[in-house]
């Protein structure tokens, strides 16, 4: 997982020295590769023990392992996960389009570089041998919900997307150790989602969650946590970029799903070919 991607993703719940700290590595990185300790406290104007503390909130054992992470990052970054200005009023079509297509291709690649693979193995396995699933959102979250529950029902699977927050909390009353609740909310503090979580817990059921990166009363009770990235503030586009980043894991898990199954397989094939038939005419599929 980049160092930078990391960054990123918890740069809002940061200390004052900390953000400093994380602006000059995002800003300098190749600053910081030449830099010890002290030398990036004295350059930044933090103490050196705050630059080991940021090094270990991002998961480093402590300076030296964080300074390695951040050469390997500058070796791997290429030019197409930048995310090139922001939408203005100003822009034309042409400008929008180009940085609308910038910021999503930006969200997709640290989104994919931002999860474990050992962490969607575990996904599959547990959607894999769920006897139910409650795909749970409220707001853009719950389109994903609707979407991934259409996807799992075509390869047979029980799952269940309801929008109402209390039907949602309803289902999970209902739910035990056989059943799973995929919890998606791009903050991660969602209430309805929290709610719904802390119930399949206390149910024994197991609960994926889908958020942003970093601990937070959705993932922190997860079994398997997967994280989306939506750097965007904007309002006009950050409801978009959650969605575009939550759309990707969900095919991940989709396809993979799809290649561990191969009755899944069979009823996905049977499902597209009555589609087919229906939108052909054919009157065995249509009644007529």
């Amino acid at each position: 997982m980049s160092a930078f991607v990391k960054i990123k993703a918890i740069k809002h719940s940061l200390s004052a020295s900390e953000s400093k700290l994380a602006t000059f590595t995002l800003d300098s990185p190749n600053a910081v590769r030449d830099l010890s300790s002290q030398e990036l406290a004295n350059v930044v104007g933090v103490s050196q023990s705050s630059v080991v503390k940021f090094a270990q909130k991002l998961g480093y054992k402590g300076y030296p392992a964080f300074k390695l992470a951040v050469i390997d990052a500058l070796n791997r970054e290429t030019p197409n996960t930048q995310l090139h200005g922001k939408i203005t009023l100003n822009d034309g079509f042409e400008q929008m389009a180009d940085k609308l297509l910038s910021s999503k291709i930006s969200v997709l690649n640290e989104t994919r570089n931002l999860n474990e693979i050992v962490e969607f193995e575990k996904a599959v396995e547990i959607i894999k041998n769920a006897k139910r699933i409650l795909i749970c959102g409220v707001g853009g979250s719950a389109l994903v919900s609707k979407d991934f529950s259409f996807k799992l029902q075509k390869l047979g699977m029980v799952a269940i997307a309801e929008a109402d927050g209390h039907i949602q909390l309803a289902v999970a009353a209902t739910f035990g150790e056989a059943d799973v609740v995929i919890a998606i909310s791009e903050s991660g503090s969602t209430r309805e989602i929290v709610n719904v979580v802390q119930q399949a817990k206390d149910n024994h059921a197991k609960v994926i969650s889908i958020t942003k990166y970093g601990n937070t009363p959705v993932s922190e009770p997860a079994d398997v946590k997967l994280y989306s990235v939506a750097e965007e503030a904007s309002a006009r586009l950050s409801s978009i970029l959650a969605r575009t980043a939550q759309e990707l894991i969900i095919d991940m898990l989709f396809i993979a799903l799809t290649q561990a199954s191969r009755p899944g397989r069979k009823l996905l094939e049977r499902t597209n070919e009555v589609v087919s038939q229906f939108r052909q005419g054919n009157p065995s599929v249509s009644g007529s």
